[in-house]
Parts: C-alpha cells; sequence; structure tokens
C-alpha cells in the first residue's frame, strides 16, 4: 500500500498520509485555493512516505531499500497503519544482509 504526503514549506504544515493519488492531488489543491490563491508554493514537496513517515527521496537509496521491504512485509499484517512491526524491519535488514552475503560469495566463488 502507498502513502504519500503534501507538505507546504511556506506555511510548515503537512497534510495527513493518503493512500491514493487522486487523494494526494486534492489535498495539494485545496490547500493552495484556500491559504494561496491558488498560487503554487515554492519547494512544495508532494511524493511517496514510508510506514514512518519519511520520504522516499530524502532517504539514501540503503534505507529506502530497507524502507519499502520493512513497509512491504509489515503490509502482510495490517496495510492501513504506520510504523514498521521489529519483525518486518528485522526481516527486511536479514534480506538485504543475506543478500549481500550470497553476492559477496559468488563473486569470490567466479575469482
Amino acid at each position: 500500500m502507498h502513502r504519500y504526503r503534501y507538505r507546504c514549506t511556506v506555511c510548515r504544515t503537512t497534510s495527513p498520509v493518503v493512500h491514493q493519488l487522486d487523494s494526494l492531488e486534492a489535498e495539494g489543491t485545496a490547500h493552495r485555493q484556500a491559504v494561496h490563491g491558488g498560487h503554487i508554493p515554492d519547494d512544495e514537496l508532494i511524493g511517496e512516505i514510508d510506514r514512518l513517515g519519511r520520504w522516499y527521496a530524502a532517504l539514501s537509496p540503503l534505507a529506502a531499500l530497507h524502507a519499502r521491504i520493512a513497509d512491504g512485509l509489515s503490509d502482510l499484517r495490517n496495510e492501513k497503519a504506520m510504523g514498521h512491526y521489529w519483525w518486518a524491519s528485522t526481516g527486511a535488514a536479514l534480506l538485504i544482509g543475506g543478500t549481500a552475503a550470497l553476492i559477496l560469495l559468488l563473486v569470490a566463488a567466479a575469482l
């Protein structure tokens, strides 16, 4: 389940989490109409967030990979909630570490 947020850096406000792109566009449009008279604020942020509320675009590639895997595992239990389950975060770390070890083993065996 994808989660999205709209952030106006001028007003320093952030929308609630929405799960549809149409709802995200409606949040941004409603804010711009109500507060800014329809104008688009400079440096506004619109995008996908993880279950912890962090913007994927602001994360490092490894942290974004971990967040996507942990989000997917957490969504198995409750897809509308926020926050990672401890087992999902641990499972994501083990999966990434195991994959890295397997690649290292294959490269070492090839040499």
